[in-house]
């Protein structure tokens, strides 16, 4: 019996899980999204998290225990056919992702299903991925409305952008009418 035993065993040894893991939230962590199979995306999810909570503080020894608890792999790009070093995932980890996720208490990473299966084995696939910056901000702004207060928005919303539209047009013009008298005006300084 397995009583209170935690996690899953992925018919794999403890070395050969530990070190998927490690490689899954490296992945992660270079490339912000990876496909996987449902259940290691399970398994490996809560591991990515903890280690983006350590990056939040900053410090030294979290550095320290990140690079222990995953490795300090180099981030390579090909760029005309030449290895390019762009950096570390620790390095990425504890200037890129800590700090965007600073203001967030949890939740840095989310789970999408794809309608695909893998051809070998017909596993589930699914989609790893961290939640960008730029959906913090969209989430902020959004706020509840009734419907009819939404359209009386959206309706003001496009009037003043074509107000903007028509003031920049007449800008336009205002513009190109002063190039035109500007060359006359030179013209008759010149006679």
């Amino acid at each position: 019996m397995r009583h209170r035993v935690a996690g899953r065993r992925l018919s794999r040894t403890k070395e050969h899980r530990l070190a998927m893991r490690r490689n899954m939230v490296a992945s992660l962590f270079q490339h912000e999204t990876i496909s996987t199979t449902i259940e290691k995306a399970k398994e490996v999810k809560p591991f990515a998290e903890k280690m983006i909570t350590l990056a939040k503080k900053g410090t030294l020894p979290a550095r320290r225990r990140a690079i222990a608890m995953l490795g300090n792999r180099d981030i390579v790009d090909y760029e005309d056919g030449q290895a390019v070093r762009k950096g570390t995932v620790v390095g990425k980890l504890f200037s890129e992702l800590g700090p965007r996720y600073l203001d967030r208490p949890g939740g840095y990473t989310r789970i999408i299903r794809l309608s695909l299966r893998r051809l070998g084995d017909n596993g589930q696939l699914v989609l790893l991925q961290l939640i960008g910056a730029d959906e913090d901000s969209k989430k902020q702004t959004r706020k509840r409305r009734s419907r009819k207060k939404a359209k009386e928005a959206v309706a003001v919303e496009d009037i003043a952008e074509d107000q903007a539209t028509i003031e920049d047009e007449q800008a336009e013009q205002a513009e190109e009418a002063a190039e035109t008298e500007e060359p006359e005006d030179q013209a008759g300084q010149a006679q």
